[in-house]
């Protein structure tokens, strides 16, 4: 017996909300080792005072054309080539993107706004 396989030719939308995209960003700088936190402390206080908790650190604008405009705002450990550590979050970033939304970034920014001893237990 021959299982029956329905093939789709018509072309479909998919929809993300974009509290989705600030987790997956949110997600992927955490990942990255020298990474001590995320921060909003550039922000002006009017925006903190109306940005979510859940994604501080992180913006997403989308341009006119589509494409997607990612600025992120972290704390670095001592001791890290700072340069390595942005290269590295935005790797990620872009591979987290584009396998689990099929989104490309055509700009990530990484801004590192201050730079904290690693606490040992």
């Amino acid at each position: 017996m021959a299982d029956k396989v329905q093939k789709y030719s018509e072309p479909g939308k998919i929809t993300c909300d974009k509290d989705i995209l600030y987790s997956i960003v949110n997600l992927a700088t955490k990942e990255i080792k020298g990474v001590a936190c995320l921060t909003n402390s550039s922000f002006p206080w009017f925006k903190k005072m109306f940005k979510r908790n859940d994604y501080e650190g992180v913006t997403i604008k989308f341009n006119v054309n589509g494409s997607l405009r990612v600025d992120v705002y972290i704390k670095a450990y001592i001791g890290e080539s700072i340069p390595d550590l942005a290269y590295r979050i935005q790797e990620n970033i872009k591979n987290n993107l584009s396998s689990m939304v099929d989104i490309k970034a055509t700009k990530i920014n990484v801004h590192v706004m201050d730079v904290v001893c690693k606490v040992e237990d």
